[in-house]
């Protein structure tokens, strides 16, 4: 009968057990049932079972979750002493692998030097390092900054400091520079380490200078911020070599007089290169692509500009190649505009001369609104075809660019879709209204990179030359085998 019972209850207890691979797992409601039906000491020992499987639980889990604690609530160096306790002029190494805490304020000239393990960690809502004197030098080691928009990373008040390797992950700004002259930011490494959903009044710039002159920004990567460099009331800055990436404006300049950007990569962003309210400024050697994603994308955009150089760039897959607004009197020459849907866009721009500039497979090459005095010479064309009578390179007839499918389009969009098709050619053809307002090319190069030299031209005839005199061989050498087969015939 007692067999009968503890097969019973074996069955019952089976049905109500439940298990994953044959492990099963016994709750209390279980024991208290078994505990009723058969004796007292089985209860007991189901009791003690479960007791034992939390126990082996809780042995699991706690260690897990001590390590998490531990990671964080690691123990950070105080930082701040050290600075404190030596003398102006020190040089403090930051031992390799050891987790320092921020913030920081530095009043003397020293310099703090560290490799890629050494990390400063900021939690406080104010900058992570703090720069309050000149001669001041920081390398090589990384910055995790936690604390939201306005503050730093790294916040310079001071003249003649050097930041340069550093790694900064920030939830604010990066390089944060206020009256800070002569500066040298170099070789830096810049992410936006906040919320990737964060909105523009939540990010800061990873370079951000404000009337501080003569520094020099160079080979840094940039990528996430609001905007990647940004100068106001800055004169005579050196921005060169950097990468920007996937941030509102990479380069963003306001009143720089007699500054240089130069071979800067751009791409992904809202706009290439901003330069506002500048003049003898320098822009050479860019290659901003793909500035494709909103509706007022551009490879570069110049407002404001005077007497400056544009030299040299690439502007490449952009809504706009370059839009120049508000501009006067600048040279704008061997730039590669290719595969935007507006290569240059002009409003309002007045006495700009186009020289050498390379327009391939833009959907429109140019536009032009209330903007007149501007010239155009000597520029390549993939959609003209022109006529080289006396072979120098130049077409005898000007490229007047028709704007008959981009008023087209501004009405319609739709009609995108008929982009070069038989029947729009006829129709662009056939309007010529106000034609001698059209952005015109007086003398547009045939083929890529035909100089007008004379040097060109000498070097065109003596190919001529040489062509004509193989011509004249040929021609003579024909004559002679018809003259000897005719004569073998007879």
């Amino acid at each position: 009968m007692n067999q009968e019972r503890m097969e019973g209850s074996g069955d019952a207890m089976g049905e109500k057990s439940k298990g994953i691979g044959g492990i099963h797992i016994l709750n209390m409601n279980d024991c208290r049932s078994a505990n009723q039906r058969l004796w007292p000491g089985w209860g007991a020992a189901c009791k003690a079972g479960f007791m034992m499987t939390i126990s082996l639980l809780l042995m699991l889990v706690l260690p897990l979750q001590a390590a998490r604690a531990a990671e964080t609530n690691r123990d950070l160096v105080p930082l701040q002493p050290i600075i404190d306790s030596v003398s102006s002029g020190a040089v403090i190494k930051l031992q390799a692998g050891t987790t320092y805490a921020g913030p920081i304020v530095i009043d003397k000239p020293l310099t703090l030097i560290g490799d890629a393990s050494v990390t400063i960690i900021n939690h406080q809502e104010k900058a992570a390092i703090s720069i309050q004197a000149d001669d001041v030098k920081l390398s090589g080691f990384t910055v995790e900054h936690h604390g939201g928009q306005p503050a730093a990373a790294v916040h310079i008040t001071g003249s003649n400091n050097e930041v340069n390797g550093l790694t900064i992950r920030t939830k604010g700004a990066g390089l944060l520079l206020r009256d800070a002259d002569s500066a040298l930011l170099g070789h830096n490494t810049i992410e936006w380490a906040g919320k990737s959903t964060a909105s523009s009044t939540q990010k800061g710039n990873g370079i951000d200078l404000f009337n501080s002159d003569h520094s020099r920004i160079e080979g840094n990567q940039i990528q996430g911020v609001l905007d990647g460099i940004y100068l106001e009331n800055s004169r005579k800055a050196l921005v060169q070599d950097n990468r920007l990436l996937r941030t509102r404006y990479g380069i963003h300049c306001m009143y720089i007089n007699g500054s240089s950007v130069m071979n800067n990569t751009g791409e992904e962003n809202m706009t290439g290169g901003m330069i506002m309210g500048v003049k003898n400024t320098l822009v050479s050697g860019n290659i901003f692509r793909k500035q494709s994603t909103n509706v007022h994308s551009q490879g570069i955009l110049l407002y404001d500009v005077h007497q400056s150089k544009i030299t040299s760039n690439t502007v490449e897959g952009n809504r706009v190649g370059m839009n120049i607004a508000e501009s006067s009197s600048n040279e704008i020459r061997d730039n590669d505009i290719t595969r935007n849907f507006v290569g240059i866009q002009m409003v309002l721009a007045e006495g700009n001369t186009f020289t050498q500039n390379r327009f391939i497979s833009n959907v429109i090459d140019a536009s032009a609104m209330d903007s007149k005095s501007n010239k155009m010479k000597g520029n390549y064309w993939d959609s003209f075809q022109g006529l080289d009578v006396n072979q120098d390179g130049m077409s005898d007839l000007p490229y007047a660019i028709n704007p008959f499918y981009e008023q087209l389009i501004s009405r319609n969009a739709a009609y995108q879709l008929f982009f070069q098709s038989p029947g729009m050619v006829f129709l662009s053809d056939l309007h010529s209204e106000g034609k001698s307002s059209w952005t015109t090319d007086e003398t547009p190069q045939i083929r890529i990179g035909e100089q007008q030299a004379g040097a060109t031209k000498t070097d065109r005839q003596s190919r001529s030359g040489l062509v004509g005199l193989l011509g004249m061989l040929l021609l003579g050498l024909s004559a002679g085998t018809m003259i000897y087969m005719g004569v073998g015939r007879k």
